[in-house]
């Protein structure tokens, strides 16, 4: 009776331990698990790997400069998170940061002061995500239709306003947005660290990001319950028009002019990010921190190859792997 009694604990004890081990088994062997956590252990990956073949990648002055980098895609990544949230895509962002910038070049260089020049900047690309918006919930109109057109249009108004010519912006501010820094951070870094901040309360911690999740995940559903749906999606667009904005900003700030050119990795790059960092793109499932590690993983893998050498011709092809795998992963996701 008194054996019985004390081989109980024992056995107990002794289950535990493999229960928790089989738990966590279950858990690795979980793609689910690899899907939320993929931007996570990608970056993670691309540090060990990178840090062995080429020390300088963990220096500290590296480090600095590929958080500067990631800055601009890591803003840009939050306001494609919300439009995917909605089940949406914003093709245009690329258009937007190239009509942002040139609409900040001109007019600061006709003379308004660079404060107008950025407030009119961020304006501008604000109202072309609520046309985005306004035409896909009103016109009932795909967003991938949409922001298509938006973007050759908008590429197209930006090359007639500045006439193909980059303008020099010389300004104070901006050069001290770029090159100043506070504690251990440039100041992007900050700006970039405060927009995570927010939209991650604004997402999780507000009556919108609420309606936002409840609209991506069934529309139909949110709108029974009396949820302004359409209200909700141009809010989307107009939210990833102002982080277009902000990027501007920071694009001009960091290259010295406006160029009225289109980066289309920025675009290739945010819908990665957003899709690496766990966000379902139908919608209902999104989140603010894992996009930002996915554009910090996309950043540290061509600043990785740079430092080994590797031709750019082959950075846009590792780039394009991840999106892929991003693409299957995503399958996984619950």
């Amino acid at each position: 009776m008194s054996n019985s009694t004390n081989n109980a604990p024992a056995a107990h004890s002794s289950g535990a331990p493999e229960e928790s081990r089989s738990s966590l088994a279950a858990l690795l062997l979980d793609p689910s698990f690899w899907a939320d956590w993929a931007s996570v252990v990608g970056l993670v990956g691309l540090v060990v790997v990178f840090g062995i073949a080429q020390p300088v990648f963990l220096s500290i002055a590296n480090l600095q400069a590929l958080l500067l980098a990631a800055a601009i895609l890591v803003v840009l990544s939050i306001g494609q998170t919300f439009v995917v949230a909605t089940s949406g895509i914003d093709l245009s962002l690329a258009a937007a940061v190239m009509l942002g910038a040139v609409i900040l070049g001109l007019v600061n260089a006709a003379g308004y002061g660079i404060v107008i020049a950025c407030v009119l900047c961020v304006l501008a690309t604000s109202a072309l995500g609520f046309f985005n918006g306004l035409i896909i919930t009103a016109g009932k109109i795909p967003d991938f239709v949409v922001t298509l057109g938006t973007l050759s249009g908008i590429t197209g108004l930006g090359l007639i306003l500045s006439g193909g010519e980059p303008t020099m912006v010389g300004s104070t501010f901006l050069l001290k947005l770029a090159s100043g820094s506070f504690g251990p951070f440039g100041h992007p870094v900050w700006v970039a660290i405060a927009a995570v901040l927010v939209a991650h309360v604004a997402l999780y911690h507000s009556r919108f990001g609420v309606h936002l999740l409840a609209t991506g995940g069934q529309a139909e559903s949110a709108s029974a319950l009396g949820i302004r749906t359409n209200r909700v999606k141009i809010a989307a667009y107009t939210i990833s028009g102002f982080c277009a904005g902000i990027a501007s900003i920071l694009l001009v700030a960091r290259i010295g002019s406006a160029e009225p050119q289109i980066n289309t990795s920025l675009l290739l790059n945010s819908v990665a990010a957003v899709v690496l960092g766990g966000v379902s793109l139908f919608g209902g499932r999104a989140s603010i921190l894992g996009p930002a590690i996915g554009a910090l993983m996309l950043t540290a893998l061509v600043n990785g190859l740079t430092l080994l050498s590797v031709s750019a011709f082959y950075q846009p092809l590792a780039v394009g792997v991840i999106v892929v795998l991003a693409a299957l992963i995503m399958r996984y996701q619950k």
